[in-house]
């Protein structure tokens, strides 16, 4: 689990990190708007950041990266809403 990884997991509500991500990377916009509610702002702050480094940086797998820019899609297009 990267350093980022474990950092996320302050501030994190019913699950834990692994479980977290799991979420977060599924593809799922239920799922994916569920983990990002269990966070408090840190959380969402740090899950933020690193979503969109993941989606933008080289050393990520293909599947990594679209996964990370679909729950940034998912979660930019509810912020827009809120």
């Amino acid at each position: 689990m990267s350093k980022a990884h474990r950092q996320s997991q302050r501030g994190m509500g019913a699950l834990d990190v692994e479980q977290l991500w799991d979420h977060l990377l599924s593809r799922q916009p239920d799922s994916i708007r569920y983990a990002y509610s269990t966070l408090d702002a840190q959380g969402q702050q740090a899950v933020m950041e690193h979503l969109h480094r993941m989606a933008s940086e080289a050393g990520w797998q293909a599947e990594q990266r679209l996964s990370a820019r679909a729950a940034l899609e998912v979660l930019e297009a509810q912020a827009r809403q809120a």
